[in-house]
């Protein structure tokens, strides 16, 4: 569950950086990494969309846990 934790928490921050790019500067890294909403592209936000709920999920039971 450890490493679970970890890749969703990294996915989320490359997530985070990407958004903070958007809107500081109207960069999308990962459109111009892998194309303007290209199978790759689409991909990589359903992933990222993901982690986000399943990072919410583990934080949420690790905090029921000091109930």
């Amino acid at each position: 569950m450890h490493i679970l934790k970890i890749i969703t928490f990294v996915l989320v921050i490359i997530g985070a950086l990407n958004w903070a790019l958007v809107g500081a500067f109207g960069i999308d890294l990962v459109a111009l990494i892998f194309g303007d909403m290209t199978i790759l592209s689409r991909i990589v936000y359903i992933l990222v969309g993901l982690a986000a709920i399943i990072y919410a999920i583990l934080a949420y039971r690790d905090l029921s846990r000091f109930d």
